[in-house]
């Protein structure tokens, strides 16, 4: 019957997701277990009450829960189930999650600022420069041309998003040039650059075209080679649906469509799935929490690991300082977030002077205290099946939980 999943309410899924908690033998908790290190039991206990309150009130059904400090995952464990349709299937901690927004940094972020390192383009660098028609933000008294840094820092007063999507995705097909000549050309410049924040997916696209042009790879290409493959980021990539994975790996679904077609191995994200091919600088990663946690030690140790580096030391320390063009009231560094409105998931004790984060619409986050070397992954498919999940709180508590165990100097 046409429609009828969704119709099945948020309740009846977190009857049902209880259910199936209780039905988990002790092996399989355990096996969904991987603690790695030394951290106190009290910690453990209310991350578990976190996690499991969250799942039994339909926030998500399931998720997974990394904690990296320094070159470690101190702890590792899944919860709930990763999906409820068209069964319900227990989550593991290999589960692949699609991250939607942290894709922003872990993949577009870093292939930018690695091609900055290089040489090959400037954070000052005007958009124009490598997309002639890429229009500047006009006003009676001024005109100024968006930079990559403002791209980078969701300062470039562009639209955050594109509405109407059917609308362009039947008159582009589909084409990821016609959506560039969108966002270049059409799309509003809202105020000068650099002086307020707006968050957008649009600057990831610019950027992710930016990308494009200077190393002449597809950015799913270049991020694969010079990210995932070099930081040994096995269950990592753009498109699951197209890679051969281990079969004892899992992909965790999200939302069912109004077609009743449920996205698995597909991005969630409307403007990267419909009008970019999965292919997009906003959103489009698929991962692991043990991927990330790889990604996270690179990062808190300034830019390498096991040998294998992908940034400088210098450009991890941008990361965390939010650039002075832009004053305290944009609040974000080079692709992460330190300190604006959107960085509550920090929650109350990170500090702002040292720690970056950022999220994922599906309901994801990585929050990270680059002093201490600490990080927490947490990685749920709250929009499935229907989004109708919520997440904000979760992240805050889990920070201010984490949070305990650091030594904050």
């Amino acid at each position: 019957m046409k429609g009828y999943w969704n119709k099945i309410s948020l309740t009846w899924f977190s009857f049902l997701v209880f259910l199936s908690t209780l039905s988990c033998s002790a092996e399989q908790q355990h096996e969904n277990e991987m603690s790695k290190g030394v951290i106190d039991t009290s910690i453990t206990y209310s991350i578990d009450t976190l996690m499991n309150n969250s799942i039994l009130k339909g926030n998500f059904p399931g998720a997974v829960v990394a904690i990296v400090q320094k070159d470690s995952i101190i702890f590792l464990k899944a919860y709930g189930n990763r999906a409820l349709l068209p069964d319900t299937l227990p989550m593991s901690c290999n589960t692949i999650f699609d991250i939607a927004s942290l894709s922003k940094c872990v993949g577009t972020t870093t292939a930018v600022l690695q091609l900055v390192e290089q040489g090959k383009i400037s954070l000052e660098d005007k958009v124009n420069k490598y997309i002639p028609d890429f229009k500047p933000f006009v006003s009676d008294e001024d005109t100024v041309d968006i930079t990559i840094q403002d791209l980078l820092t969701h300062s470039s007063g562009l639209d955050s998003y594109i509405s109407h999507l059917k609308k362009y995705e039947k008159r582009f097909n589909g084409n990821p040039d016609s959506l560039m000549h969108l966002i270049a050309v059409q799309s509003k410049r809202n105020f000068k650059p650099g002086t307020k924040f707006m968050y957008s997916c649009l600057n990831f696209i610019t950027l992710q075209n930016i990308v494009q042009i200077v190393s002449g790879d597809r950015l799913c290409d270049y991020v694969q080679k010079n990210v995932f493959d070099v930081l040994d980021m096995k269950h990592s990539c753009y498109f699951p649906s197209n890679v051969i994975v281990p079969s004892d790996l899992e992909i965790a679904p999200t939302e069912m469509q109004k077609d009743d077609v449920l996205l698995c191995g597909r991005v969630h994200d409307p403007l990267a799935r419909l009008l970019n091919e999965g292919n997009s600088g906003n959103a489009g990663i698929f991962s692991t929490a043990e991927d990330l946690s790889l990604f996270c030690m690179a990062i808190m140790n300034g830019g390498a690991i096991n040998g294998h580096r992908i940034l400088r030391p210098e450009t991890i320390d941008k990361m965390v300082n939010i650039p002075i063009s832009n004053d305290s009231v944009v609040g974000r560094a080079l692709g992460w977030d330190v300190a604006s409105s959107h960085s509550t998931l920090l929650g109350d004790h990170f500090p702002k002077h040292c720690s970056i984060c950022h999220t994922g619409f599906t309901g994801t986050s990585i929050v990270m205290d680059l002093d201490a070397r600490v990080a927490i992954i947490l990685l749920t498919n709250r929009v499935h099946p229907n989004n109708g999940g919520s997440i904000k709180n979760v992240r805050v508590e889990l920070s201010n939980i984490v949070s305990k165990m650091i030594d904050f100097e």
